[in-house]
């Protein structure tokens, strides 16, 4: 069985935002940059949009993505200078300071392009190759959220923010899981092979096009689990430490690494069960590398 851990629990007591911004030297800067990148995005699109590619004709890049990026950098690099930075659009950027910026400015352009709600800005410090603040702005969807290492996952409301934790879930069979496919042909055949191998071990699918809001949704309890292949670095960055300060497992499928190969995050209840039954049908399909 299941078991949504909501507001009615008693333990979820919402703080004030400047309270929570106030909890780590670089979350109040991350929120700041998000929510100007996001406020653009949103309020600034056009109606026709120049559009590029990236890694295939079907893997689009606009002028917005790169407008956001910009932005971005200017607030975080405008107010830090000798940090480092590395971004979706605009390459690496090396530091001094320790701390590295990883931002994505527009996760799931294609839903942006579609005027799909289903996109959000991220953006997350990381310290010593580990991410220890992220913040998630959706601003399409209403929402946005945040996750400070060691200080918890948050759901922004308003002026409030309101603990989130994963769901109670014990069996793979009662688990709504996500996911997301590649660009190419060849690795969208591979990927849709893996989910026919899964499906009948799980409660449903969802598919929301965008890594971000679907981790972000895992630590929320909206989705048990969720694995992809091919994420970059700025795709998991935020939304990576949102879930795992919500209590979820997250790491690669064969390892502890979580940029190595198929990433995968799950609630406790259902991680190992996930991961083996992922195991089975990547080797069923010799699908992923070792």
């Amino acid at each position: 069985m299941c078991r949504g851990i909501g507001r009615n629990n008693a333990v979820m007591t919402a703080v004030s935002l400047p309270e929570l911004l106030a909890r780590h030297h670089l979350v109040g800067l991350a929120w700041e940059a998000a929510g100007v990148a996001a406020a653009f995005l949103h309020e600034e699109r056009p109606d026709a949009l120049a559009i590029d590619t990236k890694s295939s004709p079907t893997d689009a890049v606009t002028e917005m993505d790169r407008g956001a990026e910009a932005r971005l950098i200017d607030i975080l690099l405008g107010a830090r200078p000798t940090d480092g930075l590395i971004g979706e659009e605009g390459g690496e950027r090396p530091g001094t300071s320790g701390v590295r910026w990883v931002v994505d400015p527009l996760d799931g352009t294609v839903n942006y392009l579609y005027r799909i709600p289903f996109w959000a800005v991220s953006v997350a410090a990381e310290i010593e190759g580990d991410s220890e603040i992220g913040v998630v702005v959706a601003p399409a969807l209403g929402e946005a959220y945040i996750g400070i290492r060691g200080g918890g996952a948050w759901s922004i409301e308003g002026d409030e923010a309101w603990p989130m934790a994963v769901r109670e879930c014990g069996s793979l069979a009662n688990a709504l899981v996500s996911t997301g496919f590649g660009y190419t042909a060849e690795r969208r055949a591979e990927q849709a092979a893996v989910v026919q191998g899964l499906a009948p071990l799980v409660r449903d699918f969802r598919r929301a096009g965008a890594a971000v809001v679907d981790l972000c949704w895992l630590a929320r309890g909206r989705l048990d689990g969720h694995y992809e292949r091919g994420l970059n670095r700025w795709d998991i960055a935020a939304g990576g430490l949102i879930a795992a300060e919500a209590g979820a497992i997250v790491a690669g499928l064969r390892s502890a690494d979580p940029d190595d190969g198929t990433f995968v995050a799950a609630g406790p209840g259902i991680d190992d069960e996930f991961r083996t039954a992922l195991k089975r049908a990547d080797a069923d399909k010799s699908l992923v590398p070792n």
